[in-house]
């Protein structure tokens, strides 16, 4: 069933409220494709989670929420195990029910908000883990033929918290479902400082993925507000990637400035540490503002519109190029 003038609220993590024109969900292939065979040209937004999304004004066309579930193991052998997904399963769910099955690879991306469909679209990591470590395929349904095309991991062109369905074919596909080939006997990556102290705070010594996903949601749990509760999208930035030179020059000033090597010689800073030292961190302006524990992430309190959080971005950005001499980028889709 089609809905007119349905508020979005509900459907997207920042709580925002905004009018969609048209909206409706679909579970199935052959749902969806009679939705976009029966929308005559309209402008087009799939939803997945909601969570990775700013809307700053109504949308003037048709949204459509992913629904699809499901949770096949599409072969395995001794070592390892193929798992597909619906792209509409919640990600933390599935990683849930891959834990349960003993299946590891994705456990330190526990709490990670969002839609299974989602994870490749932005090649979602944490804990020196992403996607792209785990990942198999996807089927995905090709908007203009209606056709089911399946990506192998060469063709989703992954990067930094992004794919080439974030740059050449970004709405072009909806993704329908999503393959990750995971181990029966998994390699426990509990190299990051903060899961180490957790496990070590809780007495630990040998953890399972169980417990490691454990020491993950324990972590997000404390750093980072439940969308619940306020309204955020996570991580509104990326970590910048710069040349060598602008990380010394940042080193210089700030010693102890945290920075990590990256390809072709350059440098990844930590674009929360950049945002702190300049003072934005905790920052409320009326009912929305940086979150006060984790100045990555951008919050609204309630009643806040989308153009003032986005405001509010191109703010710290312009500030953080004219401390630091950084860009930063928004790792949130503004609409």
């Amino acid at each position: 069933m089609i809905k007119e003038n349905q508020d979005l609220q509900p459907f997207n993590t920042f709580g925002i409220s905004v009018k969609a024109d048209l909206f409706s969900s679909f579970d199935s292939v052959e749902t969806l494709d009679r939705l976009i065979k029966n929308s005559n040209g309209l402008p087009l937004l799939i939803l997945g989670g909601g969570s990775n999304v700013l809307f700053t004004r109504d949308y003037h066309g048709l949204v459509l929420k992913n629904e699809i579930k499901g949770f096949d193991i599409i072969s395995e052998n001794n070592d390892s195990v193929i798992v597909r997904a619906g792209a509409g399963e919640i990600w933390h769910e599935f990683v849930l029910k891959c834990i349960d099955k003993g299946f590891g690879g994705i456990e330190n991306l526990s709490l990670i908000p969002g839609s299974v469909g989602a994870s490749p679209m932005q090649n979602i990591g944490a804990y020196g883990v992403e996607i792209k470590d785990v990942f198999h395929s996807l089927s995905a349904y090709h908007l203009a033929t209606g056709e089911i095309h399946t990506f192998d991991k060469s063709q989703c062109e992954f990067g930094y918290r992004e794919s080439v369905f974030k740059r050449k074919l970004q709405g072009k596909y909806v993704i329908i479902d999503v393959s990750f080939e995971l181990s029966k006997n998994p390699k426990i990556n509990s190299s990051y400082g903060a899961i180490e102290n957790e496990l070590k705070a809780i007495g630990i010594s040998s953890p399972s993925i169980k417990d490691i996903s454990n020491a993950v949601t324990a972590i997000r749990s404390s750093k980072l507000p439940d969308p619940k509760k306020i309204g955020n999208a996570g991580s509104f930035f990326k970590n910048p990637v710069v040349e060598k030179e602008v990380a010394d020059s940042i080193l210089k000033d700030y010693p102890n400035a945290p920075v990590y090597p990256a390809d072709n010689g350059k440098r990844k800073l930590a674009a929360g540490w950049l945002i702190e030292q300049a003072g934005w961190k905790g920052k409320t302006l009326e009912n929305y503002g940086v979150h006060k524990l984790q100045a990555l992430v951008l919050v609204n309190y309630g009643g806040a519109t989308g153009q003032e959080v986005l405001d509010l971005s191109t703010s710290i950005i312009a500030d953080i190029k004219s401390k630091f001499g950084v860009d930063l980028e928004s790792e949130v889709n503004i609409l």
